[in-house]
């Protein structure tokens, strides 16, 4: 996402060589992947991509991950059909693309996928987790749609609701102690705030040392140092989901 003063340096990190076990479906007017275990289940979780887009083989990676825990995993275009951005691209032109994809202009969409999930799928408990820019898009849902049974925003940029913090949903904030993009004061900020204004269960996490994108854009193979953050990342995300759901 962008900072203020110049446009962030997202970067894609290690990119998954993974083809996903789930199948893309036509939801109304929105594409999606998903993804459903072997047993049948009553839970999902609809998981928010980063600007990186719904194609991405690493949030596949951890929409499947989900599936293997239990539930059925949806990962929806939220850029309904505008291009995702690629690392090729001139960062000088972010602030002008992010425009027209707002994070807090999602509900239209979400409105869609859970009704599929109830309908096609069966579903009675509804959960979210997002990365970057679906971090923020999960606090935006947690603090508005009654329909959702938890959240977990994966170092979601704070400033873009960071006025907001009467959730109405448990949720777990997952930060990294070197992201470049979320600065700490603003982590602690909304931990005050949260604090103060926030009537439901919820936990905000640093995990030391790790930079912007750690828990998906990360190969544990790549980065031995940072593997157990990343497998704590997911754990801590799964655990949260097995909680509220």
């Amino acid at each position: 996402m962008a900072n203020e003063s110049r446009p962030c340096p997202c970067d894609i990190g290690d990119r998954f060589d993974y083809g996903g076990r789930g199948q893309e479906v036509q939801v109304e007017h929105i594409k999606a992947y998903v993804c459903k275990p072997s047993a049948s289940t009553d839970k999902a979780v609809i998981v928010i991509h980063d600007i990186f887009g719904w194609e991405l083989p690493n949030t596949r990676y951890i929409a499947d991950m989900l599936t293997t825990n239990g539930y059925i995993a949806i990962c929806p275009d939220f850029f309904v059909g505008q291009g995702a951005w690629k690392p090729s691209n001139d960062w000088a032109t972010f602030d002008e693309w992010a425009k027209t994809r707002n994070a807090g202009k999602i509900d239209k969409e979400v409105d869609v996928v859970l009704k599929y999930l109830r309908d096609q799928c069966g579903t009675k408990k509804i959960g979210v987790i997002g990365f970057c820019w679906g971090g923020a898009a999960v606090q935006h849902l947690m603090l508005k749609n009654p329909h959702l049974k938890a959240g977990v925003s994966l170092y979601g940029v704070i400033r873009r609701f960071d006025d907001k913090s009467n959730l109405l949903h448990p949720t777990l904030f997952i930060f990294g102690e070197k992201d470049d993009i979320i600065p700490l004061e603003q982590v602690t900020s909304l931990e005050q705030k949260l604090k103060q204004n926030c009537k439901v269960d919820y936990e905000v996490k640093i995990y030391p040392g790790q930079t912007h994108g750690f828990v998906h854009r990360k190969r544990e193979d790549i980065n031995p140092q940072d593997k157990p953050f990343i497998e704590e990342g997911r754990k801590d995300m799964i655990n949260w989901l097995n909680k509220y759901l």
